[in-house]
């Protein structure tokens, strides 16, 4: 079984009202997909602004791990190594 990682999560300004003003949190995550069960689980209304009902990453916001987009690796089952950071970065629209 893989041990669990040490990592960051950043959570960017309009977010930071579910997670009572934090702008990063530690957790230990095995790959992305287990960042996200530590959320619904600790941080519920962080997980439902990320995650639709089917939990499917909603199609505005975006993961990177490490400054990479998360299908650019292997999406939700992107492994994680201590040191890690996870970024969620909502689309930015208008004009």
């Amino acid at each position: 079984m893989k041990r669990a990682a040490q990592i960051t999560v950043f959570i960017p300004g309009p977010l930071r009202e579910c997670c009572a003003g934090a702008g990063e949190l530690s957790l230990s995550a095995t790959d992305l997909r287990a960042v996200l069960v530590e959320l619904e689980r600790t941080r519920p209304a962080l997980h439902r602004s990320i995650c639709d009902e089917t939990g499917a990453v909603r199609r505005h916001i975006n993961l990177f791990i490490n400054h990479q987009h998360m299908r650019d690796c292997n999406g939700l089952d992107t492994s994680l190594v201590t040191g890690d950071t996870v970024v969620i970065l909502p689309a930015v629209s208008g004009g």
